[in-house]
């Protein structure tokens, strides 16, 4: 699968901008605040009908306009595909497929696979479970719709039931019958996205230390470590025990809701004990395994996006990565840099067609 053509209207900073790309390596280079991570939002953006940075859809229309416009033509198994996200300020987002309006966007998720490397992937470190399950259910959802319907279903009794806690406190009554429908709905779901849950890391975690072996040189020990209250005990009895305190809080506290995924460098949580290079290494090895997953679960080589790596890594890992992309395993990339003499460097070293823009 390959991106051919791209062309934004009033998205960021952009007024009006169109590249025609190279079907390996592309490369957008300028100084800070050209709207170079920008390109490489809006392609993510066709993917997953949202930006990557900002998931709020007014702010990525230009101050100036009301409206945006994101426009992507394909190469997909020897046929092209036209995929456009627009918005308008007031009214819903909309994403179309050779003309044809998405009902649900969940629908077009992992038609268009890829995976984007970025300095704010840190926040998988540094911030709650939430931002770490949400890089659970993306590489999972890319391959795997079925999986992406349950939890949509799942956080919608979640919102039901935490919403009927309010109403019992509101009102000063319980009946537990009503909360017993919504308990069995979330366990039947809940469980599956249990079991889905740690399958994928079972298969994932092999692929991401042998990227991390190959990203650092082998030196270290690392896990990824799967943390659910379901480990303990089923759904169902996780809401008999914890009744009364879901009645106080007036939100459901158990559940895969509150999953988490452990990343331990040597034994250790690699957010206390992991040196900076450390950290680095360890996300691109979890991003580059992501590519690896998805690309075998889904028989489609997923776009690779790197946003501003080569500021945050020494030249060794530098070279690391460009061995690894050299490989004809990948397809695609597409690369934004501040120094245009460094990417063109780096990019020659991969012996593939490339094309740099100068923002």
């Amino acid at each position: 699968m390959i991106l051919k053509a791209l062309s934004l209207i009033n998205y960021k900073n952009f007024e009006s901008a169109s590249f025609e790309l190279d079907a390996k390596i592309n490369c957008f280079v300028g100084n800070n605040g050209v709207g170079k991570t920008n390109v490489l939002d809006a392609i993510y953006h066709l993917s997953f009908g949202k930006s990557y940075f900002n998931p709020i859809t007014t702010q990525n229309i230009n101050h100036d306009a009301d409206f945006f416009v994101i426009d992507g033509v394909y190469e997909k198994n020897e046929r092209e595909e036209k995929v456009i996200v627009s918005a308008k300020r007031g009214q819903k987002k909309v994403i179309k497929r050779n003309g044809k309006v998405y009902e649900r966007f969940s629908d077009h998720i992992g038609f268009l696979p890829l995976v984007i490397i970025s300095p704010a992937d840190r926040d998988l470190i540094i911030e709650g479970s939430e931002t770490r399950r949400k890089f659970i259910d993306g590489v999972i959802s890319q391959s795997d719709k079925a999986y992406l319907d349950t939890l949509l279903k799942y956080n919608k009794t979640l919102s039901q039931r935490n919403a009927l806690l309010k109403y019992f406190n509101a009102n000063h009554t319980f009946n537990p019958d009503t909360l017993e429908i919504y308990n069995a709905q979330m366990h039947d779901l809940g469980s599956l996205l249990f079991q889905k849950r740690a399958a994928f890391l079972e298969a994932f975690t092999p692929i991401f230390k042998k990227r991390y072996e190959a990203i650092s040189g082998g030196k270290e020990n690392v896990k990824l470590k799967y943390k659910s209250q379901l480990h303990d005990a089923p759904l169902s009895q996780l809401f008999i025990e914890n009744l009364k305190k879901d009645r106080a809080l007036q939100y459901t506290s158990v559940g895969v809701h509150r999953d988490d995924l452990g990343f331990k460098i040597e034994g250790h949580p690699i957010k206390k004990f992991g040196s900076q290079g450390q950290q680095k290494s360890y996300l691109i090895a979890l991003k580059l395994a992501q590519f690896d997953f998805i690309k075998a679960q889904s028989n489609t080589t997923p776009l690779l996006l790197l946003d501003d790596i080569f500021d945050k890594l020494d030249e060794n890992r530098v070279t690391q990565i460009i061995d690894l992309v050299n490989d004809e395993s990948f397809g695609q990339l597409f690369i934004s840099d501040t120094h245009p003499d460094r990417t063109e460097a780096i990019v020659k070293e991969i012996h593939q067609s490339y094309k740099l823009f100068k923002l």
